[in-house]
């Protein structure tokens, strides 16, 4: 309604221009059924389904192709029907209208996440499966509160006659019966309105048919949840076969056109930002200079792409001997895993803690990506004694090249344990996407202005 109404004051003012009386009169009507129209479309396009508020790219992804295909028949039907209407009009209309819906839902979605970081506003669930699944689900919803389902109860289908009434996950089991009847009673005890199937479920496929036309019945929504961990929306595709939903899970690949338009982003972006970050760059030389004696960069080996070694820049933020005094501080290691990390790491300088807390130190890496052995999105560079410590499944980090900022930086940074730091890196790895590596970049900027986790 305020795009619509701000276009028709930008194109005809608020006072009518003498014998245009009807024109406006004409296109005030338009207004109102141009928002009406708009208002339907984005009911029809699922743009308001509980399953999609809250989280996830799929809500502003419906919110803009509701509103630029209004617009679109618009368009048509103007061209079809001779129709003249005003241009400055449509122009204001879409662009603003459609910036001011984002802008709005994402308004209402940190609103949203404040309600379910307190626990409102979320759907019970009922967790229906085997004990090792629920207790991985339930961990994952609670690591995802901002999804909106909160488990109350689990059901763990069996035939065996032994039942443990033992929670699980802390959650308490229900009952155990591999049969419809058992599970919707177990459903009504704990008022859910949600049903996660999880992997492991013991029950006969023509029983949970039943079940998902008595939960349909009871307006209960029934959720598979596969056994599938950390893989992105994108890489899933359901077909249909003789009546079964297969799930097809794409690989994702980084060669041909891909390839080249990560590299040809990254060299376009870490060359504008060099260009604007060099005066800085500069003055930050000098103060490093003044503040401590040592060099200006601090060079360090690395682990590339496919185990490739390349040297990584930064601004010295620390004593110059601090490599050695490494192993007198071992016993102090705040990290996890193979990492060293202290809160108060006594090398720093003082200069070096400003730097490293909004990231500055880290600028000299442009020149890395600019020169290639580096990316401006990507895994977290690890250093060579990092590598040799790694597990098999870790090594896949170093299917892509290390990155200025990734998941890790706009998650938490050094706040992060060693195994959130390897899912996120492995998550990126499993599904890149130059989208996502746009998503990455938004997210930096507003994770190095806060500062958190940084040190």
């Amino acid at each position: 309604m305020w795009a619509v109404a701000g276009a028709y004051i930008v194109r005809f003012g608020l006072e009518s221009e003498p014998g245009a009386e009807r024109e406006d009169a004409a296109y005030a009507l338009t207004s109102v059924a141009l928002a009406t129209a708009w208002w339907l479309m984005l009911g029809a396009w699922s743009s308001r389904e509980s399953r999609i508020l809250g989280s996830g790219a799929e809500e502003y992804k419906r919110v803009a192709a509701a509103s630029l295909w209004l617009f679109g028949f618009i368009a048509i039907i103007s061209y079809v029907l001779r129709i003249d209407t005003a241009r400055g009009y449509v122009g204001v209309a879409l662009p603003v209208g459609l910036v001011g819906l984002l802008i709005s839902r994402w308004l209402i979605r940190q609103h949203l996440t404040l309600e379910r970081n307190r626990g409102q506003s979320m759907s019970s669930l009922l967790l229906l499966g085997g004990p090792s699944a629920i207790a991985h689900l339930a961990a994952s919803l609670e690591r995802s509160t901002h999804a909106g389902y909160l488990p109350v109860a689990a059901y763990t289908p069996s035939n065996a006659q032994d039942f443990s009434p033992l929670p699980v996950a802390g959650l308490p089991v229900l009952g155990h019966r591999p049969d419809a009847q058992s599970i919707l009673t177990a459903i009504g005890q704990c008022d859910a309105d949600a049903v996660a199937v999880s992997a492991g479920v013991q029950l006969h496929p023509q029983t949970l048919r039943h079940l998902g036309w008595e939960l349909a019945a009871r307006n209960i929504s029934l959720i598979m949840a596969p056994a599938l961990t950390d893989i992105a929306g994108p890489r899933i595709h359901t077909q249909q076969v003789a009546g079964l939903p297969l799930i097809h899970v794409t690989t994702p690949t980084l060669e041909g056109g891909q390839r080249v338009a990560k590299r040809l982003s990254d060299v376009l972006l870490s060359g504008v930002l060099i260009c604007i970050s060099f005066p800085l760059m500069l003055i930050l030389a000098i103060l490093i200079k003044v503040d401590s004696p040592g060099p200006i960069l601090f060079k360090q080996g690395r682990v590339g792409i496919e185990g490739a070694p390349f040297r990584m820049l930064k601004f010295r933020s620390m004593v110059v001997d601090a490599e050695a005094r490494l192993s007198q501080l071992a016993d102090l290691n705040e990290g996890s895993g193979v990492l060293f990390k202290m809160k108060r790491d006594p090398r720093v300088t003082r200069l070096g803690r400003m730097l490293r807390k909004y990231s500055l130190d880290e600028l000299p890496q442009l020149f890395n990506v600019f020169a290639g052995s580096m990316s401006l999105v990507g895994p977290r560079p690890p250093l060579p004694s990092e590598v040799q410590a790694y597990e098999y499944e870790v090594r896949r980090r170093l299917l892509v090249k290390p990155g200025l900022t990734g998941l890790w930086q706009v998650s938490g940074r050094s706040n992060l344990s060693w195994q959130d730091s390897v899912r996120l890196d492995l998550y990126y790895v499993e599904n890149w996407s130059l989208a996502g590596d746009l998503i990455i970049l938004l997210r930096t900027v507003r994770a190095v202005f806060g500062g958190s986790g940084a040190y």
